[in-house]
């Protein structure tokens, strides 16, 4: 891990141009790589020639341009109403209205905002709750921490994966402010209820948010391509938003994203406006004030270069990436994928033991044994009743990696299996589950960072099994304060 040391002693000289690229790319070649396909998780690569050079020349017109004030600068405004106006046709949004954000977490915290002050307004709710399946987004847990509403989560059927709508129905209160149901959820890919969670939500008067951001660019284009999609988006009778980014399957660079609302009254209720200051009259439609317009004109570009045609394309390119690799997948003994993925995020578990459950040992250990031979596939825990399991993210670009993605598992299972077992020692655990996390001191804090090989100053241990394992056993709360104390270690400056 590269140590930088500034001391007020020591001012930074200035450094030539060619030195700073020089050192940014030497940086970057520690990171995942984010294109070649492989990387399964936080990346979008289309696989496209000139989509890459295209986004960063439109970033660099823009990028001087402050999206603060679309009177000074009317361009911006053009830029966003032809994104938002894209998004909105795309997605049944007749008479829809909408914002650009800088990503999927702003785009929820703003309906969560929306949805907290129409309840206030139109039903005099003070103490709002927010109704959502288990495997909706972290973020939603995130707005609602920020924003004071409080979460009712609602456990997922557990052999589809997918919302319970009459579990969903049967959450919403007086209290309620907003239901969320996901397109698809992000753990496993697979698509909720929405028509039955909506008309649940309309009938009680209350709204209901589509979380898209992940297949609200790829679903529309996969059902042109002949694929079947189950309705999801504002067409569907009760939905009042949804969120689509566009850095994901519209491959757009980070930091690009829309929330749409059914009507103009609707998404009055996010913005922010504010006059009692001797300042300039403040109105912002986001989180952010000043904001740079190279991400909005780099994600115009992107929409136009790629066009309809190209889209539906690439959706085919997943359809096909993702159907050889759930066969593969299938085929394989003892692996067993989660749900009915369908739309371009894949779950899998391994069975492991006599008792043909699945555990975590194994297949943390197959996913450091995938790491070691150049692929990231991303692991995530078990929680309340559902498997521990290795998430993957399918794009135009992995179409040409599946089979010696599929060659690699097979080799890196056999090489797990040979692995002594990972486990959590019964007595730490149970000393753990007596820990309250709020009254743990530093030293303490840092001491089960240091156990569990999380220290933050020397980077993270070769192999992740062990510490996963540990986390997978843990509180969930002892597990976030532990979460947060290291990424705190690691931003230390």
């Amino acid at each position: 891990m590269l140590e930088f040391t500034l001391t007020s002693a020591d001012p930074a000289p200035a450094v030539p141009a060619a030195d700073v690229l020089a050192e940014l790319g030497a940086l970057r070649g520690a990171d995942a790589p984010t294109r070649g396909g492989r990387t399964f998780a936080y990346v979008y690569d289309a696989g496209l020639e000139g989509l890459d050079e295209l986004a960063a020349a439109a970033y660099s017109a823009y990028a001087t341009v402050n999206g603060l004030d679309p009177t000074v600068f009317p361009s911006v405004a053009r830029l966003e109403n032809d994104v938002v106006g894209a998004a909105a046709a795309l997605l049944g949004g007749s008479g829809a209205q909408g914002t650009f954000t800088s990503g999927g977490t702003e785009s929820i915290l703003l309906a969560v905002k929306t949805s907290r002050d129409h309840a206030k307004a139109e039903r005099g709710v003070t103490e709002p709750q927010l109704v959502l399946p288990s495997t909706a987004h972290a973020a939603f847990h995130k707005a609602a921490a920020y924003l004071g509403l409080e979460p009712v989560v609602v456990p997922v059927d557990r052999s589809t994966y997918r919302a319970d709508a009459t579990a969903v129905a049967a959450a919403i209160t007086p209290r309620t402010a907003l239901v969320v149901a996901s397109a698809p959820s992000y753990a496993h890919g697979v698509i909720d209820p929405v028509p039955e969670i909506a008309a649940a939500a309309a009938e009680r008067g209350v709204l209901c948010h589509v979380d898209a951001c992940i297949g609200g660019w790829l679903l529309p284009h996969l059902r042109r391509a002949g694929q079947e999609i189950p309705p999801f988006d504002l067409s569907v009778p009760g939905v009042t938003s949804l969120s689509v980014d566009l850095h994901k399957y519209g491959y757009a660079d980070k930091g690009a994203s829309v929330v749409l609302y059914r009507d103009a009254g609707l998404r009055r209720h996010q913005y922010f406006a504010h006059a009692g200051w001797p300042g300039y009259p403040v109105v912002n439609p986001t989180v952010q004030g000043t904001k740079s317009a190279g991400l909005l004109a780099q994600a115009w570009a992107v929409l136009r270069y790629v066009g309809e045609d190209g889209y539906t394309a690439l959706a085919g390119r997943v359809a096909e990436a993702s159907g050889r690799l759930l066969a593969g997948l299938r085929a394989m003994p003892d692996v067993r994928v989660l749900g009915d993925p369908s739309a371009g995020l894949v779950a899998f578990t391994v069975v492991d033991g006599p008792d043909g459950e699945p555990g975590p040992s194994l297949l943390l250990h197959l996913a450091d044994e995938m790491r070691e031979r150049g692929w990231y596939l991303q692991p995530q825990l078990s929680f309340d009743g559902l498997p521990p399991n290795l998430h993957l993210t399918l794009t135009p670009a992995t179409v040409g990696q599946v089979d010696a993605l599929l060659t690699d598992l097979h080799a890196a299972l056999r090489a797990a299996r040979a692995l002594p077992p990972v486990a959590v020692d019964p007595a730490l655990a149970e000393l753990a589950a007596g820990l309250d996390p709020s009254r743990l001191g530093p030293d303490e804090i840092e001491a089960v960072l240091a156990f569990a090989g999380l220290t933050g100053d020397g980077g993270l241990p070769a192999r992740m099994a062990p510490v996963l394992i540990l986390l997978d056993a843990l509180p969930g709360p002892l597990t976030e304060r532990l979460l947060a104390e290291f990424v705190g270690s690691v931003f230390r400056i």
